[in-house]
């Protein structure tokens, strides 16, 4: 809670660069309405494909992976689960329903904090429990080597911090230290500082800062995986909570790489829900769209499990078919033979055609 405390202690200097961010998020929350309302059956795939990508990315971060041909089971379905990663990303699917269909009524607070924890943990010893030890932020190297990345609270005061952390999050919002999109990446920051629990931190903040964005009246979340986005810019994301954690616990750290860091992804995930649901008429299917968008991401060759990993639970087939049309269309070609074989965009772009 050292970042809010900062914050509230004395008036924050905000940077020119959150103050674009902030205003490019206001208008985009204020055509949020507008977009909502277009294309249900659109609307019904993202909401589905969103949830699929969340629990798997936001799992793969950690690295917790399975099966790709699994992914739509898993997420989607209620077969047996076969091992303990798939028993975590089921897990995190739960957590992500709870707060899509209960997020007004779910508080920021200690109990809704160790609930996360405890359905994204699954079956094991210490889902929504407390660390017990002390867990340091470790960076290990191929060749064996290992740094100290960040110390985190001690185990015995993690209790304590928590409770602190969502008490200063409610005192925030009324007395208005900040504006409640920096207050909410100051919140993000803090508890990674906190780490309070023995593994599954990473994932919970990402919980969270969904659940906030809902409490904000952000709901792009619902429709563009934000545990996606934050994967793609995976370095980008430790770089910059490794810099704004510098200093934490004396309450002299630089918080605001990791604030712009955020409010980044949140712009990012309202210009790609536009793109999408702003594309009505096109003629293109939903899951083909989805298919289309990925593959104009990739900057160079891409494969076959390249496009399957950036759109979980899209079937095989499905991802061939649209392969094989764009290829007709001669706007993807394909460098060898097989299903590894690399492919590759014939242009700049696939969407004007």
């Amino acid at each position: 809670m050292m970042t809010l405390r900062q914050f509230s202690l004395k008036p924050a200097a905000i940077p020119v660069a959150t103050s674009w961010y902030l205003a490019d998020l206001g208008e985009a929350r204020g055509r949020q309405e507008l977009f909502t309302k277009q294309s249900p059956q659109k609307l019904k795939v993202l909401r589905e494909h969103a949830l699929t990508e969340s629990a798997v990315s936001s799992n793969r971060i950690e690295g917790v992976m399975i099966d790709q041909a699994r992914v739509a089971t898993v997420v989607l379905g209620k077969a047996v689960l076969r091992d303990r990663d798939e028993e975590e990303v089921r897990g995190y699917r739960d957590a992500l329903k709870l707060i899509h269909e209960r997020g007004a009524k779910l508080s920021i607070s200690e109990a809704t904090i160790l609930d996360l924890h405890r359905l994204t943990r699954g079956d094991i010893w210490d889902a929504g429990k407390y660390k017990e030890k002390e867990g340091d932020i470790i960076e290990k190297f191929p060749d064996g080597r290992e740094r100290l990345r960040f110390r985190t609270v001690r185990a015995a005061d993690a209790p304590r911090f928590v409770r602190e952390l969502a008490e200063m999050w409610d005192h925030c919002l009324v007395e208005r230290w900040v504006h409640p999109l920096i207050a909410m990446a100051a919140f993000n920051l803090d508890f990674l500082c906190i780490h309070p629990f023995r593994d599954g931190n990473g994932r919970v903040s990402r919980l969270l800062l969904l659940l906030q964005c809902y409490h904000l009246g952000l709901e792009v979340g619902r429709y563009i995986s934000l545990e996606r986005l934050i994967e793609e810019n995976r370095e980008r994301y430790y770089e910059t909570l490794e810099q704004s954690s510098h200093g934490w616990h004396e309450g002299k750290h630089d918080p605001w790489p990791y604030v712009n860091y955020l409010l980044f992804i949140l712009k990012s995930a309202y210009k790609e829900f536009e793109e999408r649901v702003g594309r009505v008429k096109s003629p293109r299917g939903a899951k083909t769209e989805l298919i289309v968008t990925a593959i104009d991401r990739f900057s160079g060759e891409f494969t076959l499990a390249d496009i399957e990993r950036a759109c979980p639970g899209v079937s095989r087939d499905m991802v061939r078919r649209v392969l094989r049309d764009l290829q007709r269309s001669r706007k993807v070609e394909c460098l060898g033979r097989g299903p590894g074989a690399a492919w590759r965009k014939k242009g700049n772009t696939l969407k004007k055609g």
